[in-house]
């Protein structure tokens, strides 16, 4: 998964639940971003290349979602 899947995987999910999705590129150096759901935020490291399962996974823990949901 890509970090800009990731992120159209996490709107998705966030919509269903209504919670609220922000995305501030600013807030990273490089390709970096960072993601806010609900008040809890996490970096994603790079937005067109592959993420790695361990990085995949402290993400989604990072936002307080199960990785199978996304």
């Amino acid at each position: 998964m890509t970090g800009r899947e990731f992120i159209r995987r996490l709107r998705r999910l966030a919509r269903k639940r209504g919670l609220r999705v922000v995305l501030d590129v600013a807030a990273g150096k490089g390709d970096h971003a960072t993601i806010y759901l609900d008040g809890r935020r996490t970096l994603i490291p790079d937005m067109a290349g592959d993420l790695r399962p361990g990085t995949f996974r402290a993400m989604c823990r990072n936002l307080g979602i199960n990785p199978r949901e996304l």
